[in-house]
């Protein structure tokens, strides 16, 4: 199904749905122009600076951190709940070792703004180019969120990025339900 081209806060309540239910799923690409998703279950949207916002954080020990710092862009894809699957496998698998859009059968949808691509299976995709980022300061952390997020001290980066553009597929407020 073709994409068409949505506000950023079309379908938000599904969208947020999504990141507490299966999760979304954060695309960039490697050195190589390989495409590589992660699954996140926490991400933020709103305005900042006068821009609409993405805010997604990602670990230093994660593959897709290097992808962000060689592109400086990524997209943010909602699946719908039959790729249950091929998230829980983006979420527990390193694109170090797997080509994950190979794996789990993935279409490259191309981006004209940014270099990373979005999902085609996925119903709606936000695509962003990181304008700041933030590392998480453990002094500057609460102690209870510490342990319980952080008890190896790998603590995240946040990369703000502003969205360019938005995708969704024409009937995705009534096929995710």
């Amino acid at each position: 199904m073709a994409k068409v081209e949505v506000s950023y806060d079309y379908c938000l309540p599904q969208m947020l749905k999504a990141l507490s239910s299966h999760g979304l799923l954060l695309v960039s690409v490697d050195e190589g122009r390989r495409p590589n998703a992660m699954t996140i279950g926490w991400a933020q949207i709103g305005i900042i600076w006068s821009r609409k916002i993405m805010t997604v954080m990602v670990r230093p020990s994660r593959y897709t951190y290097k992808c962000i710092e060689a592109t400086q862009d990524f997209t943010v894809c909602v699946p719908y709940a039959e790729l249950a699957e091929q998230v829980m496998f983006c979420g527990t698998e390193s694109g170090r070792t797997y080509d994950k859009f190979a794996e789990c059968g993935f279409t490259v949808g191309r981006s004209e703004l940014i270099n990373s691509p979005y999902i085609e299976q996925c119903g709606l995709c936000y695509q962003c180019q990181v304008v700041n980022y933030a590392d998480f300061v453990p002094e500057q952390t609460n102690p209870d969120i510490c342990k319980q997020c952080y008890p190896g001290g790998d603590f995240h980066r946040a990369y703000f990025g502003q969205i360019l553009n938005v995708v969704a597929d024409e009937d995705f407020e009534t096929r995710f339900g």
